[in-house]
């Protein structure tokens, strides 16, 4: 195949998922001092079944309120705000014990501390949105056979034998990067020994907004509210016991989860099709190649708890897109290492001590030496009575770190 077969893009996104897409779009709106749109190649491997999508059995995320503002900054709350159940209320509980706080909306003045939104959901209208934009040319299915960087650019080669070169490489493709892998990227790995269950389930009582964060003898489980008076379950749980629980009936299932989630919305009256995930922090030491960087899940992957994946990853998608914008209007390469580089030194910190905050939490609340029981529920119960030591929860929470949270 000759030079002349090349297709020449300004970036190529691997990954169509929820951080591949938004980064498309986002990326889409970005102009050269020539006036020029961007170039975008969005290349996903698994054709998405967008008639497939069942409510009551589709997984949901969090998003945060900064990550509904960083999505607003770039034109996409407008897509999926018709799609979102807000959360005004955020309950923290230790099962068995005393310690237990609470977040509120108004305590922050704001209408919602995060919004809930189905992954089918968000999927079908990012999805139309990429369709209508003129800038972004999605190949789907579309499977990497071979990445060639040099100073110039970057080459890639299709399963198919269509070849692309692009001068910046954006790794979204999940927590089995490709990219990652054939750059040789290290990565630090943590096995939690646990597993995730991950449900949406219908309670007597509508959560009306409530979100619950419960830590049980097995690790955190959660409900985030969904529309239609649903809830959407992440139950972390021992792996050895994990294959059990996901092969009880339901009936035998929701009296589990009723045993460790209590009554605080009544009898868990339904469950959808569960889905079990093993879960393991993945986090690459440092998510730079030639003219590649990482993000989303192919940069770090992390633990549920406190639902953190998707709104850190928001933040490094909001600081990459305004990193390229002012390349841009600079005239910079926006593949080069200094533009690369400025972007990672803007987000190393908040990346290191997310990780540090998830895992720290996930490994405190699931030990049962009885200082450490003690301590994490006098702080749970100090939270609840004294605002200023939430903050630093709270700031994490709501997605605005580095800000002044509270009053």
């Amino acid at each position: 195949m000759s030079q002349s077969d090349l297709v020449h893009v300004d970036v190529a996104i691997v990954g169509g998922g929820m951080s591949g897409a938004v980064l498309a779009l986002s990326l889409a709106a970005l102009k050269g001092q020539d006036g020029a749109p961007l170039q975008i190649l969005l290349l996903e491997a698994s054709a998405p079944e967008l008639n497939a999508h069942p409510g009551f059995d589709a997984r949901a995320i969090a998003l945060s309120a900064g990550t509904c503002e960083a999505l607003a900054r770039h034109g996409l709350w407008p897509h999926l705000a018709p799609h979102c159940s807000p959360i005004t209320h955020i309950h923290v509980s230790d099962r068995g014990h005393c310690g237990q706080t609470r977040l509120s909306a108004a305590e922050y003045g704001l209408p919602a501390l995060g919004q809930v939104i189905e992954l089918s959901a968000a999927g079908i209208v990012l999805q139309e949105a990429i369709a209508a934009s003129p800038q972004i040319r999605m190949l789907c299915p579309a499977r990497l056979a071979a990445i060639d960087p040099d100073e110039g650019g970057v080459t890639l080669a299709l399963e198919g034998g269509a070849r692309y070169r692009t001068r910046l490489l954006v790794a979204a493709d999940g927590g089995h990067s490709f990219v990652r892998q054939h750059f040789k990227m290290p990565v630090s790995r943590h096995d939690y020994g646990q597993s995730a269950i991950i449900a949406t389930v219908k309670t007597a009582e509508d959560p009306a907004g409530r979100a619950f964060e419960r830590f049980t003898d097995g690790g955190p489980l959660a409900l985030l509210p969904m529309q239609d008076g649903l809830s959407s379950l992440v139950w972390s749980v021992p792996r050895d016991e994990a294959q059990g629980l996901l092969a009880l009936d339901d009936a035998a299932f929701l009296a589990r989860l009723q045993q460790a989630f209590g009554w605080r919305l009544g009898r868990i009256e339904r469950t959808g099709v569960r889905h079990l995930y093993p879960l393991v922090l993945t986090v690459a030491d440092y998510p730079l190649a030639q003219r590649t960087v990482l993000v989303g899940n192919a940069a770090h992957l992390l633990h549920p708890i406190a639902g953190q994946g998707f709104n850190l990853g928001m933040r490094d998608l909001d600081v990459l897109t305004r990193t390229l914008a002012r390349a841009l209007a600079a005239g910079e390469d926006i593949g080069g290492f200094e533009v690369l580089s400025g972007y990672w030194q803007q987000r190393r910190d908040d990346q290191a001590q997310t990780v540090w905050l998830t895992s720290s939490l996930a490994q405190l609340f699931s030990n049962h030496h009885a200082p450490l029981v003690v301590g994490r529920n006098l702080a749970l119960s100090l939270m609840g009575r004294v605002p200023w030591l939430k903050a630093p929860l709270a700031s994490r929470t709501l997605g605005f770190v580095g800000e002044v949270c509270g009053q």
